[in-house]
């Protein structure tokens, strides 16, 4: 019963101490993704909008907001849990957290629900920005919210990852900038991959984040480029597979020791 209470504080200790290190700065952790969006929604929707045809029934606008919401998520949970941990090594703080009374997969769980609640709260307010300024449907709230969590999930352990194997701000910045980015807006952000040549649509199929896209704009929109279901399977177990990856490499102390 004591190990259980000690646990309890323990672990929801380092939970609120990360939600509370992105809320505390929302000026900069949260505010930032979605400015981005509406300049997106500003330059993209309404300067192209009015010059492309409606994409599977919808507006151009409505169509990408979608995908914005997405890549909102995805920088914002990867940013969170990589920052976090980055400085935490750096700092030598991260001794105080292992020698806690916490296994290594709580240890690990803490720090992919701040950065999750992070990524939710961004993708969240960037929907809500579309439904204001785009009359933007909610078809499958359920779906939506399955997606939030499990991408969410799977860049904040992403995130962990290169923060534990990075030695400089540059190399955490790595995955993010020279990856996930071009990834994200090769996986249909701006476009449906229908529109594509058959070269570049087959091409598409294999970049992870366009199912992550297709799964939440089917969520919103009620419209998909493939299976929703399959999207939602793809996604959720590339999220176990690095959130195990995660907490072996905080068992056998990976970039953890000096």
């Amino acid at each position: 019963m004591q190990y259980s209470r000690e646990w309890a504080i323990g672990f929801w200790t380092l939970t609120g101490r990360e939600v509370g290190r992105f809320m505390k700065l929302w000026k900069q952790t949260v505010f930032p993704p979605i400015l981005s969006a509406v300049l997106y929604i500003l330059i993209f929707g309404e300067a192209l909008g009015s010059r492309i045809r409606l994409i599977d029934g919808y507006p151009y606008t409505e169509y990408i907001l979608p995908g914005l919401a997405m890549m909102g998520v995805l920088t914002s949970a990867y940013s969170n849990s990589s920052t976090s941990v980055f400085v935490a090594r750096h700092e030598k703080y991260i001794n105080d957290i292992l020698v806690a009374p916490l296994s290594y997969w709580e240890i690990v769980l803490a720090y992919t629900l701040g950065a999750m609640a992070r990524g939710i709260v961004v993708g969240v307010l960037i929907l809500g920005v579309g439904v204001l300024v785009a009359d933007l449907p909610i078809t499958h709230a359920s779906m939506v919210l399955a997606f939030l969590i499990v991408v969410s999930a799977l860049l904040s352990c992403a995130g962990m990852v290169m923060a534990l194997w990075s030695e400089s701000w540059d190399q955490v910045a790595l995955l993010l900038n020279f990856i996930i980015t071009p990834a994200v807006f090769l996986g249909g952000v701006f476009y449906s991959i229908h529109m594509l040549p058959p070269f570049w649509y087959r091409v598409t199929l294999f970049n992870p984040i366009f199912y992550m896209i297709n799964g939440l704009r089917y969520g919103v929109l009620g419209v998909a480029d493939a299976s929703p279901a399959l999207s939602l399977l793809l996604t959720a177990g590339l999220a176990v597979a690095v959130f195990g990856l995660t907490v072996y490499l905080f068992r056998i102390g990976y970039g953890l020791k000096a």
